[in-house]
């Protein structure tokens, strides 16, 4: 086995796709994951990171030897340098399709079985390019705006972003000076002009409060969020996440329903209009201020509660809580909070990238929904969970996958969970 280092170049045969935006690789019996080149290709390609006994080295495709009929000229002159998007180079069907791919590997690998999906455009974006209303961008010591290379901290200085909206590029060229600070939060919001938020936030200054909007086949309404809280980048993908998960979840009038990791309230809003009066929503957000612009947004729905808290907590699921004497994992004693049924009727869940994990898994089927619709940002960790929901006696019933973020190699999907006993 031959031993490379960093900087290194060697030619090889282009595998298959990984999850992470690059491509696995062999030379001499080493595994390389390689960023910029595609299946099928030969390219030359440079050691970016790794060492001797290293698992696997990280490299880049610094020259096509032959080229994949997918492989298209880069729409951006930053593209190899940025470390914003992964698949510039690549067709946008062929971008879909590869994400497809990831989705099937993934459940194939962690969740022991086969999934047929495809990745479906989202309405808002042109070729793939101008549909970032968010994006934070770093300074360097100069107070040049930039983004940061692949794995980096170092700042490469831009003057456009192509798949930023256009009213966020002005900000990259902006005269004011940003002295101490190290990035830019720009936000173009649907209502209301584009918000600059230097960061970090210095205590006492003010985050903006802007309006957002869903106008959706299940839900069509503004809502407010800060301008540094979570909210979909893509104009479209939060009114298709909503119609997606509402056709899937199907609540009732007079149902009780879970939405948790709820967020600013988008989907409790659209829970709480399909149950109605005389059905009860609960949301379940562990940020503070999400959970007071949640209260506000979801105000006219008489049967929603919206309730701070970590899921885990709500449900009552030990947890690791610190590290005591000689570095045992202690865990917090369950305290379910008094809000959380015994019982609901369809749960809905849009967890952070790391996904829902076991201990919630098993709390969530002791509720026995008739339904739980999982969105997920991450396919390994929906398929992961999809594994936890089949021991707990949930199956896969339908899943699809959505391209929220062209250019990247991210990939957002919506699952739908049914108690087998039930098919």
């Amino acid at each position: 086995m031959g031993d490379l280092s960093v900087g290194d170049r060697v030619e090889v045969e282009v595998g298959p796709i990984a999850h992470g935006g690059h491509c696995v690789a062999r030379h001499e019996g080493r595994v390389l994951f390689v960023r910029h080149a595609l299946p099928g290709e030969r390219v030359v390609a440079e050691v970016t990171e790794g060492a001797a006994g290293d698992r696997f080295l990280r490299a880049d495709a610094v020259e096509v030897l032959l080229a994949s009929p997918d492989r298209v000229s880069a729409p951006c002159r930053y593209a190899g340098r940025c470390g914003g998007c992964d698949f510039q180079h690549v067709s946008l069907s062929a971008q879909r399709r590869l994400k497809a791919e990831v989705v099937g590997e993934q459940f194939a690998r962690l969740a022991r079985r086969a999934v047929d999906v495809a990745v479906a455009p989202v309405p808002g974006d042109r070729e793939g390019l101008r549909w970032r209303t968010r994006a934070e961008f770093a300074l360097d010591q100069d107070g040049r705006i930039g983004m940061h290379p692949h794995r980096s901290h170092e700042v490469l200085p831009v003057e456009d972003c192509l798949i930023a909206v256009e009213a966020l590029v002005p900000a990259l060229t902006t005269d004011e000076a940003y002295a101490g600070r190290t990035g830019l939060d720009v936000v173009s919001p649907a209502a209301g002009g584009t918000v600059i938020v230097p960061l970090p936030v210095v205590a006492g200054e003010a985050v903006p409060v802007v309006h957002e909007s869903v106008a959706g086949q299940r839900l069509t309404r503004d809502f407010e969020v800060s301008a540094r809280g979570f909210w979909q980048v893509h104009p479209g993908a939060a009114a298709t996440f909503v119609d997606a998960a509402l056709e899937l979840l199907v609540p009732q009038p007079g149902e009780t329903v879970l939405d948790l990791y709820s967020g600013v309230g988008v989907f409790t809003a659209a829970l709480a209009e399909a149950v109605g009066p005389t059905g009860r929503v609960l949301a379940v957000e562990s940020d503070a201020e999400a959970t007071v612009h949640a209260k506000a947004n979801c105000a006219a729905y008489q049967g929603v509660a919206v309730v701070r808290a970590r899921v885990d907590d709500f449900l009552g699921v030990a947890r690791p809580k610190r590290r005591g004497p000689g570095g045992q994992r202690l865990r917090k004693l369950p305290a379910r909070h008094p809000l959380a049924p015994p019982r609901a009727d369809r749960i809905l869940l849009d967890p952070p990238r790391t996904g829902a994990g076991q201990l919630v898994v098993t709390a969530l089927t002791a509720l026995e929904p008739k339904a739980i619709v999982y969105v997920a940002c991450d396919p390994a960790a929906l398929a992961r969970d999809t594994a936890y929901l089949g021991e707990r006696g949930y199956d896969l019933v339908t899943l699809r996958a959505f391209d929220a973020f062209p250019m990247t190699h991210h990939v957002e999907c919506v699952a739908l969970f049914m108690p087998r006993s039930a098919q």
